[in-house]
């Protein structure tokens, strides 16, 4: 591999953000750039190893042989300085600094800002960065600090826990009157969207009403909430959301939506970094 010039840290995560994600636009998504500075860095780099490292085409962007060549060293390189970041991290005994915190869009909006809101006030050397996406962010690559999540960890070196229980429920717009036929012949349903067809709470609802009709899907629970709340049919809603919004009323049904554990998780690296730990106390009184 020739290289005009040394590869610098900045450079690494150009080349495997795109690697990644297969595009520009999802590699400045991830690493928080934009297209035009991701095809402009991307060139350079190039330019300086003087190596075409992905062609360009219909599919997206795929790795060369040569960029095959670079993407181990380059992984090495990441994980090395990811490392070297976690360490520094977690020996932060400080309240400051930045704290990146994931969770699904609802649990962030109506659960996490306010406790946000609460923690910023009482520690405000601390900056808060709440990324809401259906995306499950790697506490390797430290793309979160703290994440909250349906799923358990499956990542090593995470340190994680259940932290609590979110009842669902089925709703109503408040002004809505309903009757539930047997098998739901009539109902029109509000519910996740084709992706997430597999979660118990989709699962159940069409169990429990096989007759019923699908016209809204959405990978977005409000996005549910506020067409439940227009009258637009029913929804299966985490309990602690339609409390959060009104304007529904829950129907009671013989057997009730399952109920999820919410996890949450940390890199061993940040066990001892004092926002962290701090932020973890706040909710667990919030929840305790």
């Amino acid at each position: 591999m020739c290289m005009g010039s040394a590869m610098e840290w900045s450079d690494v995560k150009v080349f495997l953000a795109v690697a990644r994600a297969g595009s520009l636009g999802g590699a400045a998504r991830a690493i928080g750039s934009t297209q035009p500075t991701m095809g402009r860095r991307l060139r350079a780099l190039e330019s300086a190893l003087g190596q075409t490292l992905f062609q360009r085409g219909r599919a997206g962007f795929v790795l060369t042989e040569e960029g095959e060549a670079v993407l181990g060293h380059a992984q090495r390189i990441e994980e090395e300085a990811l490392s070297m970041e976690r360490r520094l991290a977690g020996g932060d005994a400080s309240l400051s600094g930045l704290l990146r915190i994931s969770s699904s869009d609802w649990f962030g909006v109506h659960v996490l800002s306010p406790w946000c809101a609460e923690f910023i006030a009482a520690h405000p050397g601390v900056t808060i960065e709440l990324i809401t996406d259906t995306r499950l962010f790697s506490l390797a690559r430290r793309e979160a600090d703290i994440v909250f999540r349906i799923a358990p960890f499956q990542e090593s070196q995470v340190v994680q826990r259940r932290f609590m229980r979110l009842e669902y429920g089925l709703y109503v717009g408040r002004r809505h009157r309903l009757a539930l036929p047997p098998k739901g012949a009539g109902l029109q349903l509000l519910t996740m969207n084709a992706a997430f067809e597999d979660l118990p709470d989709v699962a159940w609802f069409k169990r429990k009403f096989p007759e019923a009709r699908t016209v809204f899907g959405s990978n977005s629970r409000e996005a549910q909430a506020r067409m439940c709340q227009a009258g637009a049919g029913v929804a299966v809603l985490p309990c602690a959301l339609a409390e959060a919004l009104g304007g529904l009323r829950r129907v009671d049904v013989h057997d009730a939506p399952p109920s999820r554990e919410v996890h949450v998780g940390f890199h061993e690296d940040l066990r001892r970094t004092a926002r962290v730990r701090a932020f973890l106390e706040l909710a667990d009184r919030k929840v305790g």
